[in-house]
């Protein structure tokens, strides 16, 4: 008997083929289903990486502008005789207490001696100053909140005032 030899047709070997060795058949197919299966895993690993690239160009502009908008907010040293200083200079390891100016220095010392967070009237009460004229703790207030930006205390929501750790 001969055998007419067909060509495969879309995804199907040439019955010869099929006709010899169903065993051989069924391994082609179980590759051809696992090379799927695959392929689209690997479809999915590329859409993800693609995404990935494009998050990590978002984290650099957006670390960018933050790098810019910290260097912007940073406040310029002022000018004594002739040379660059801060007056209240952030807290940072290796600035110490003692480079603050005495008066703001007590007003650290009077909110650690609280023991807790304090509004500007008791540390005004603490440091003798007359608490009972408002123009008078408003100075007091914005030294307060320099210490607080400067990184020294912590202003609570509620106005409060206490050091940090």
């Amino acid at each position: 008997m001969v055998r007419q030899f067909l060509p495969a047709a879309a995804g199907r070997p040439s019955t010869i083929l099929w006709m010899l060795d169903p065993e051989l058949l069924e391994r082609i197919t179980a590759r051809r289903v696992e090379l799927d299966e695959l392929e689209e895993q690997l479809v999915k690993v590329r859409a993800e990486r693609d995404e990935l690239v494009v998050a990590e160009r978002v984290f650099e502009r957006v670390s960018e502008q933050l790098v810019d908008e910290r260097a912007s907010t940073v406040p310029a040293p002022g000018q004594v005789g002739g040379r660059a200083v801060m007056l209240i200079p952030h807290r940072e390891p290796g600035v110490e207490e003692t480079m603050l100016p005495p008066d703001y220095q007590r007003i650290l010392a009077a909110v650690r001696q609280a023991g807790g967070p304090v509004m500007t009237r008791q540390v005004g009460e603490m440091l003798g100053v007359d608490v009972s004229v408002r123009s008078k703790l408003e100075p007091l207030r914005g030294k307060l909140v320099r210490l607080t930006d400067r990184g020294w205390l912590r202003k609570m929501p509620d106005g409060q005032f206490t050091t940090r750790l």
